[in-house]
């Protein structure tokens, strides 16, 4: 049963996640951050991810993170690796814009086994990497190009596949580090197509952009790389 997916992306209601990096998040950071994320009736919930792994205590980290706030944890892994049985579901993203077998079956059939056993809840999500004016770390490590951000019809296409194949949401990402967020004749497009919870990030550093994006058609909003930088951003999302 998606208990998740259905209390998190089925409410109906616009939201944030906010996307933590293990990497970069350490102890002081988080005390500052997350008691704000409790308190915000906007945040629907916490990402955990990172496009590499550098240092151990994933457990400790989620455990933390819950400890902190009462938000569910929904993982967001580069990999295989970044599987835990904290957390309280993960997205089973799959990105469908590009063509790297491991990214659309491999990493999928290696971690089946442990989400399983972890007993976490899977939401099979269509990751869609959209160019975002800067070459980002996803686009890098994912070995991967992303879809021209002027060509909304590509990423319709893509979103709309996604769809067919059964899948529960689409993600539009511009990447960590973008430089700017996926364009609001994007989002539009993909809303006005493909009836599924519409998740949108990178790029998004303040309250105007955040709102842009919700008011273009996106369910949910993903900020991560400004409250890594300034958690008092927090106070006006």
């Amino acid at each position: 049963m998606l208990t998740i997916y259905r209390s998190v992306f089925s409410a109906g209601e616009k939201g944030l996640l906010v996307l933590l990096d293990p990497d970069r998040s350490d102890d002081h950071h988080l005390d500052r951050l997350l008691p704000r994320l409790n308190a915000s009736h906007r945040v629907r919930a916490v990402l955990v991810g990172t496009s590499i792994l550098m240092s151990p205590g994933l457990d400790r980290f989620v455990e933390r993170v819950k400890n902190k706030c009462q938000k569910p944890v929904i993982l967001f892994p580069g990999s295989v690796v970044q599987l835990t049985p904290k957390a309280d579901a993960l997205l089973y993203l799959v990105m469908v814009s590009g063509r790297n077998p491991e990214l659309l079956i491999g990493e999928h059939v290696k971690a089946a086994p442990l989400i399983r056993h972890y007993g976490l809840e899977a939401i099979a999500t269509a990751y869609i990497l959209v160019e975002s004016g800067a070459y980002t770390a996803v686009e890098y490590v994912s070995f991967t190009r992303p879809i021209p951000r002027n060509k909304p019809e590509i990423v319709v296409a893509h979103a709309l596949a996604s769809y067919y194949m059964g899948m529960k949401a689409v993600y539009l990402e511009g990447g960590s580090g973008a430089r700017e967020p996926v364009p609001v004749q994007v989002i539009r497009a993909v809303k006005e197509t493909v009836p599924l919870p519409l998740i949108v990030g990178g790029g998004l550093r303040s309250r105007e952009q955040v709102e842009e994006v919700l008011e273009a058609g996106a369910d949910l909003a993903v900020v991560g790389t400004a409250l890594e930088e300034n958690p008092d951003l927090m106070e006006v999302l």
